[in-house]
C-alpha cells in the first residue's frame, strides 16, 4: 500500500465547510484526517487519473455548525448541500459518474454522518464511509465502509495521553463514568452506580476523584454506547492500557478487519449488563494478561501522531479504505 496507494482531493468548495475540520473535541478524528490529507501527504496525488481512491473533505461538524438551525431538527440543508457538491464535481469530472461513486470516499465522526450521506443514495450505497458511527442496524456495511475510531482529544494536545501502571497495580475490576445518553448505559446505570466496589460505575465522577487516575487504576474499562454505536471510551482505555469491555449492540469495531478485538477486549451482551461482574472475575489472571499485553501492542494503531508515523492512526484509516478499494472492481468505458 505504502508504495502504491494514490489518493486524489477534490479541490471544490471552500472552508470552513469544506477542507477544514475540527481538531479537538470528540469529533478530532474528522478534522485530524481532513487536515493532514490536505497538508500532502506521501499517498496524495495531484494527478486524479492515477488516483485509486477519490476524498470528498467535506465536514459534518461544520455542516452542523454553519448550517443546521439548533432545535429544528431539519437536516435537509445538510442534505442538500453534500447533494450540490456531488452533483458538483460529478460534473466537473469523470470519475464519479465512471464509478457511480465506489471509488470515492468521505469521513465523518459526527452522529449524522451515515444520514447526511443518505441524501446521495450512490454514496450510502456504494462510496466508502469511514464513519465513527458504525452501526450496522442503521445502514453501516462492514464490507465497504470503514470504522473510524471516536477520540476526544480535549485540548488538541497529543503528547501525554499513553500509558499507565502494570496489571498488578490496578486495584479497580471495572470502571466507567458519564451521562445517561442510551438505553444501554440507562441499564448499566441503573444496575451498577453505587452498588459495588469492585464494578464501579458513575453519572458523574465524585469531585475526590480524576477520570484519566480511574483509567489507569483499572483493570477493566466499560465502554458501553450512547445515543449511538461509537465511544470515546474504547481508544481511552487502550491509552490507559486498560482493557476495554464493549458493551453495544450492532457496533463494528474499528479496524476489525485486521485487528482480532478478542485479544485484548471484552464483549458483553446488553442482556448481560446484570452479570459484568461475573464476567469480568470468571477471567483468569494468565487470560487478562494476555488481554493487556494485547492492548499494549494495538495501542500505536489509535495514536495521533502530529506527523504520521507508519501503523499510526491515520495509516490504519487508509489501510481500510486501500482494503475496500482491492476488493472493488471496476469496468472502465471503453
Amino acid at each position: 500500500m505504502e508504495n502504491v496507494f494514490k489518493i486524489y482531493v477534490y479541490e471544490e468548495g471552500e472552508a470552513p465547510i469544506f477542507h477544514d475540520g475540527p481538531c479537538r473535541s470528540i469529533y478530532s478524528t474528522e478534522g485530524r484526517f481532513i487536515h493532514e490529507i490536505e497538508k500532502g501527504s506521501r499517498f496524495r496525488t495531484k494527478d486524479p487519473e492515477e488516483a485509486h481512491v477519490y476524498f470528498m473533505p467535506f465536514s459534518v461538524v461544520a455542516m452542523v455548525r454553519y448550517l443546521y438551525e439548533p432545535d429544528s431538527f431539519d437536516m435537509n440543508p445538510i442534505g442538500n448541500t453534500l447533494a450540490d457538491y456531488v452533483h458538483t464535481i460529478a460534473h466537473n469530472h469523470p470519475f464519479w459518474n465512471r464509478s457511480l461513486g465506489a471509488d470515492h470516499f468521505m469521513l465523518s465522526c459526527h452522529d449524522w454522518g451515515p444520514h447526511s450521506s443518505s441524501y446521495v443514495p450512490l454514496m450510502y450505497n456504494n462510496s466508502i464511509r469511514v464513519l465513527c458511527n458504525a452501526n450496522t442496524s442503521e445502514g453501516f456495511n462492514p464490507l465497504k465502509d470503514v470504522t473510524l475510531p471516536e477520540i476526544n482529544l480535549k485540548t488538541g494536545e497529543l503528547t501525554g495521553l499513553l500509558g499507565g501502571p502494570p496489571p498488578q497495580e490496578r486495584s479497580v475490576l471495572a470502571f466507567f463514568a458519564g451521562g445517561l445518553h442510551g438505553h444501554i448505559r440507562h441499564l448499566l446505570l441503573d444496575r451498577w452506580e453505587g452498588n459495588d466496589t469492585d464494578v464501579q460505575v458513575y453519572q458523574k465522577l465524585p469531585t475526590n476523584l480524576n477520570y484519566e487516575t480511574m483509567l489507569r487504576n483499572s483493570r477493566f474499562c466499560l465502554c458501553p454506547s450512547g445515543y449511538e454505536v461509537a465511544s470515546p471510551r474504547v481508544v481511552e482505555a487502550i491509552y490507559a492500557e486498560c482493557v476495554p469491555v464493549l458493551v453495544s449492540s450492532s457496533y463494528v469495531p474499528p479496524f476489525s478487519d485486521v485487528l482480532n478485538w478478542k485479544k485484548f477486549s471484552v464483549v458483553v451482551d446488553v442482556d448481560d449488563i446484570p452479570k459484568i461482574k461475573e464476567i469480568l472475575m470468571g477471567i483468569s489472571e494468565a487470560k487478562y494478561l494476555k488481554l493487556q499485553r494485547g492492548v499494549r501492542e494495538v495501542q500505536r494503531h489509535f495514536v495521533v501522531n502530529e506527523t504520521p508515523k507508519r501503523f499510526d492512526l491515520f495509516h490504519m484509516i487508509l489501510h481500510s479504505v486501500w482494503l475496500r478499494r482491492l476488493n472493488l472492481k471496476l469496468r472502465r468505458s471503453v
